[in-house]
């Protein structure tokens, strides 16, 4: 790795940089020069001006080198005794948090982790369409072990599968593949079991106090939140705080003088797409549970109540089978502290299965803590849940929930929560896998969109609503597909962000996801924005299917789709790599509003089957930095139609259908060269590197199926 030195001070430390194999090493200082600021920036700080992110690599007195987020080198700084250094702290908690020092995030089961790639890049090939796996063969039968009283104080659930964490690197740079948006598998090999003499009864108190969690991978686990609502408060910080692994944000000034350093919790800000707010990211050393099912057991009937600091209700694990009817739950907590434990393990859910199958029928479940999930499925956990209800009020506190490769299956549910960070289907870091089928599921939290997910999540026939968010979140290499579903979302403004949205499909940095393409799929049902723009793509690789969806659009309806890069304020990559490599298919689609583009991203747009879109289309290069070799192509098939709204940039024009403007004039056609390649009559001109009136769609997206995903209730 090549390591470049930055020069921002008047008094300058000249670092000797021996380059070998690639590989920089740093030698000791050996002169001292002086240099104007000026000079210093034309030694080699690029960055003078700007914001960056990236990874301490070495620490020398108070000289930093750090590899910024989507960059293969090296850079070294100096930092003076007039920098501002903080670190993020937590405010108010979206759905992301933490206070750790790496950006490591779990590892996935199977041996070593899928790295992730650097982030986006010109040439991106993903195969999003693979569906989440079923379970083997039809619905899990009923185990026909034995059941009995567990009263184990050795009741270990699973460790995390060895094997090397996947990177969660960032930016965009260089070329990423991906093969597959397959969900993380299961461990292989039995499940560890639980020391636990068997007794009579299969659900006993839990006194014990060596019910051993997974473990968390290597390092710490990478904290901060996530965009969209209040910023995170910060806490002064000073140089000796900063360690190697440490995600950081640095900024410059015009000189080049670093003036600032912030001691990411991996996304800055609050309130937005659902990540765990709140600390304890240290991990967890137990779960404690009011009653645990380590056999086969049938409960009916019964209450279980929780109001111990983050404990679970119910906790199934040790590969039992337990099937809960007419059971009435609830949990509360002034004291628990919710966070990273609760979010990417389960910590404090009120049903918690990390190992083994839980069917829930006809059950009440209630919470009023922090952290406490309605049904969680963890690793080796699958849940079945069907035909019950449930509310959140805490913070953290999901409706239901997967994390670390677990898997979750629900039919008609009736789910509202309450607190920040609260998304009513939610999934976090480990991923999983989530299909639902029916119910309505509502979320009136800040940062708590309907979904969040960084799993594989399909749902049909279902309602789902953020009252106080955007509907919903995708991060990294994960999925969303839905089938007949009326979805609606309403963000509020923030001045923290660089637009409002309804949808939104990005990477963090966070390390909460695999880098690679997020996939936002619908087929029918309805799409309502009550504000904002409705699509909006940064900083990751995206596709968006969308098939005769009924769209109502917020009255300042911004943007139909910004496929551009952002600010950085929040740690969403490097400023002026961090834009969109985005395919985006409509078919038989009413579109209304701008599409946004800018030379950092790459967009393809495909207008298929009788699609119209009322609009302009415009390159807006406001968080492009230098600009790139990004570009905007647009396919329109015959039989679609662009009804133009305003003059228009793109860079390659396939158009075998129709376009004009609102009265029907013709909308002239120029090259940047100059060419003349329509003559329109209308006001508005459409500017283009080049324009066919032959259109190739062969690489467009179709509709998947949902029952590609679906499995027999059990």
């Amino acid at each position: 790795m090549k390591k470049k030195s930055i020069l921002p001070l008047v008094t300058v430390t000249m670092l000797a940089t021996a380059l070998l194999g690639g590989c920089a090493n740093k030698t000791e200082s050996t002169t001292t020069s002086e240099a104007t600021p000026t000079e210093a920036v034309k030694e080699g700080n690029s960055y003078a001006g700007q914001t960056i992110s990236g990874e301490v690599t070495e620490i020398d007195g108070d000289t930093i080198s750090m590899t910024p987020e989507g960059e293969e080198d090296d850079i070294s700084f100096t930092v003076n005794d007039d920098a501002e250094i903080t670190r993020e702290g937590m405010g108010q908690p979206p759905e992301m948090s933490g206070d750790g020092s790496s950006n490591t995030p779990p590892e996935m089961p199977d041996g070593e982790a899928p790295s992730g790639n650097d982030g986006q890049s010109g040439d991106s090939s993903s195969d999003s369409n693979t569906p989440p796996e079923k379970p083997d063969g039809e619905a899990p039968s009923d185990n026909s072990g034995q059941s009995g009283d567990s009263d184990s104080d050795s009741n270990t659930p699973p460790e995390k599968p060895d094997g090397e964490a996947p990177s969660g690197n960032g930016g965009q740079s260089g070329d990423s593949s991906s093969d597959s948006n397959t969900p993380s598998e299961k461990p292989d090999g039995e499940a560890p079991s639980g020391n636990g003499s068997q007794s009579d009864d299969s659900s006993s108190d839990n006194n014990s106090d060596s019910n051993t969690p997974p473990e968390k991978p290597d390092g710490e686990a990478p904290s901060g939140n996530a965009p969209g609502g209040d910023m995170a408060t910060s806490t002064d910080a000073s140089l000796t705080d900063i360690q190697v692994g440490d995600t950081i944000q640095v900024t410059f000034d015009d000189d080049g003088t670093v003036t600032a350093i912030v001691i990411s919790n991996g996304n800055a800000g609050g309130g937005a797409p659902g990540q765990p707010g709140g600390g304890n990211s240290g991990g967890v050393e137990s779960y404690d549970a009011v009653s645990e099912y380590t056999t086969d057991a049938d409960v009916d009937g019964e209450t279980f109540e929780s109001t111990g600091t983050d404990e679970n209700a119910i906790h199934v694990y040790d590969g039992a089978n337990v099937k809960l009817n007419n059971i009435t739950v609830t949990r509360s907590s002034e004291e628990s502290s919710g966070g990273d434990s609760s979010s990417f393990y389960g910590v404090g859910a009120a049903i918690l299965t990390t190992d083994g199958q839980t069917t829930i029928t006809n059950c009440t479940i209630t919470t009023d803590a922090d952290g406490a999930a309605g049904a969680f499925a963890y690793g080796d956990g699958t849940l079945y849940i069907s035909d019950s209800a449930i509310r959140t009020t805490g913070n953290t506190a999901g409706g239901i929930h997967a994390a670390g490769g677990g898997t979750l299956y629900a039919w008609d549910l009736d789910v509202e929560t309450d607190g920040n960070s609260s998304a009513a289907i939610r999934s976090d870091r480990g991923g999983g896998t989530m299909v639902v089928d029916g119910g309505t599921y509502t979320s009136n939290g800040t940062g708590s969109p309907a979904v969040y997910s960084t799993a594989d999540i399909a749902i049909n026939d279902a309602a789902l609503t953020a009252n106080g968010s955007e509907a919903v979140c995708i991060e990294g290499l994960n999925s969303l597909r839905l089938y007949d579903t009326d979805l609606t979302g309403n963000m509020s403004d923030d001045s923290q962000n660089d637009c409002t949205w309804n949808v939104i499909l990005y990477q963090s940095m966070s390390g909460d996801s695999e880098v690679g393409n997020s996939t936002f799929e619908m087929d029918g049902g309805s799409l309502t924005a009550k504000n904002g723009g409705m699509f909006y793509t940064t900083n990751t690789e995206s596709t968006f299917i969308l098939n005769d969806v009924d769209i109502t659009y917020a009255d300042d309806n911004d943007f139909f789709l910004r496929c551009t890069g952002n600010n950085n304020q929040r740690g969403w990559g490097t400023s002026g790599s961090n834009g969109a490599d985005c395919k985006f298919t409509a078919i038989d689609q009413d579109m209304e509003g701008d599409v946004i583009w800018d030379s950092i991203s790459q967009l393809d747009f495909y207008m298929t089957g009788e699609s119209t879109l009322t609009g302009a289309i415009t390159d807006d290069e406001t968080y492009a930095g230098n600009g790139g070799d990004g570009y905007c192509n647009v396919y329109i098939e015959k039989g679609s139609t662009w009804t133009v709204t305003g003059d228009s940039t793109l860079t390659n024009l396939y158009c075998a259908g129709t376009i004009t403007d609102a009265s029907g004039k013709t909308v002239t056609i120029v090259g940047t060269d100059g060419t003349v390649y329509v003559q329109g009559t209308s006001s508005y001109t459409i500017t283009v590197d080049s324009y066919s009136t032959s259109v190739d769609t062969s690489d467009a997206e179709s509709t998947t199926s949902f029952s590609d995903y679906a499995v027999t209730q059990p």
